[in-house]
């Protein structure tokens, strides 16, 4: 329906309806619907480059390509953001800028279907599937982009152009040279949306995002065993592997970690000065001075500082006891509770008492007994300031002051202060008499 003037405009344009292309370029067979289109395209093989900057004398095919360059020049940027007022020398920048407010991705990955507010950005993207064209002529690893293939190469060079002005600290890729200069400053513009925790990397914030969604992405091959880190995971790995990568240049023995044979703690407490070998052990122990619970259990609301202490605590529920002991098959909630059952069959007793010579299975149990010697009673009453040197008899005497009867029978409800007086009251039920007469071998009742 579109009118026109003249007869040649209206053939020109009912090419467009049409699809015809009858100019054809000679070198590459590529179709233009006008000539004029042609001759421009022509000059991307000829070289030809007519437009010339009056500025610098740089050339160009197109007179529009040069009026953009001109800008550079004389600083204008005639096209403006409505929204924030941003300006750009070129139409397609704004364009491009436009789509962070709307938040608009048009071109989308055919592979994995991951979209991309900009053509060169899936560009670069779908090279992770089909080609890597830049290779490292030191070790012949291969990259996807110019910019990782340089940064790479500062490895073998060891260049690390990028230096930090108030420490002096080198690096060799510039948004590390930017997230060590948020310790100086204290910035932490990375916030969790659930817990309002903030950070000064991005990375950290995802491994954070993951105690609130309980993700785990990272799996063990091997064994099927999940982690929210993939440091952990190939720390992990090297307990199947056998592998143990650091090598001591003094004793020549091997070690899965490069801090367990030198003894180097350097990640210490600011609070209490303790010291650790690994971050994330300093990490966990913060936590008792912050009094931060993130991990939540989902059937009782008890926190723990800890996953591992929280999974311990949800296998009360579950009633799961995965570690089973070899000999008798007898099962248990935790690793340590097994190695101390084994000692049952293996009759070892580690733990000496130094003044009497008595031998225990466990430390705890040791510790109990060496109160006697020194007839400490650390476990103090609260309501009548009685003492005792065990935990578990404060626990028992407390009852005595609150009433509290914790132990129910399932068959009739009664209720008793003591496991103790519970099973001698389960008998009732059971008709058990465990006590034998020596004389008569007859059965006597509780």
């Amino acid at each position: 329906g579109k009118g026109c003037n003249r007869l040649w405009d209206l053939k020109q344009h009912e090419k467009m309806h049409t699809g015809e292309k009858p100019y054809h370029c000679s070198q590459c067979g590529k179709c233009f619907y006008w000539s004029g289109d042609l001759k421009k395209h022509e000059r991307r093989h000829t070289g030809e480059k007519p437009y010339h900057c009056s500025q610098c004398g740089m050339g160009f095919i197109q007179s529009g390509e040069l009026k953009q360059h001109e800008r550079i020049h004389t600083g204008e940027k005639p096209y403006h953001c409505s929204l924030c007022g941003k300006c750009f020398n070129r139409l397609r920048h704004l364009k491009q800028h436009e789509r962070i407010h709307t938040g608009e991705k048009p071109y989308h990955c055919s592979q994995c279907g991951k979209c991309f507010n900009q053509l060169g950005n899936l560009k670069q993207h779908e090279r992770r599937h089909t080609e890597k064209p830049y290779h490292c002529s030191q070790c012949g690893k291969c990259f996807n982009q110019s910019v990782e293939l340089k940064r790479h190469e500062r490895i073998h060079t060891g260049e690390k152009p990028y230096h930090c002005s108030l420490c002096g600290k080198c690096f060799n890729w510039l948004p590390h040279l930017k997230q060590h200069e948020r310790i100086h400053t204290g910035e932490k513009p990375y916030h969790c949306s659930q817990c309002g925790k903030c950070f000064n990397q991005l990375g950290n914030l995802k491994q954070h995002e993951r105690i609130h969604t309980g993700e785990k992405p990272y799996y063990c091959l091997q064994c099927g065993k999940c982690f929210n880190q993939l440091g952990n995971l190939k720390q992990h790995e090297r307990i199947h592997t056998g592998e143990k990568p650091y090598h001591c240049s003094k004793c020549g023995k091997c070690f899965n970690h490069p801090k367990i044979h030198t003894g180097e703690k350097p990640y210490h407490c600011s609070q209490c000065g303790k010291c650790f070998n690994r971050v994330g052990n300093l990490k966990q122990h913060e936590k008792i001075h912050t009094g931060e619970k993130p991990f939540h259990c989902s059937q009782c609301a008890k926190c723990f500082s800890q996953s591992l202490d929280l999974k311990r605590h949800e296998r009360i529920h579950t009633g799961e006891k995965p570690f089973h002991c070899s000999l008798c098959g007898k099962c248990f909630t935790q690793l340590g509770n097994l190695k101390q059952h084994e000692l049952v069959h293996t009759g070892e007793k580690p733990f000496h008492c130094s003044l009497c010579g008595k031998c225990f299975t466990q430390l705890g149990n040791l510790k109990q007994h060496e109160l006697v010697h020194t007839g400490e009673k650390p476990f103090h009453c609260s309501q009548c300031g009685k003492c005792f040197n065990r935990s578990g008899q404060l626990k028992v005497h407390e009852l005595v002051h609150t009433g509290e009867k914790p132990y129910h029978c399932s068959q009739c409800g009664k209720c008793f202060k003591h496991s103790g007086d519970l099973k001698k009251h389960k008998r009732i039920h059971t008709r058990e008499n465990p006590y034998h007469s020596s004389q008569c071998a007859k059965h006597l009742p509780i």
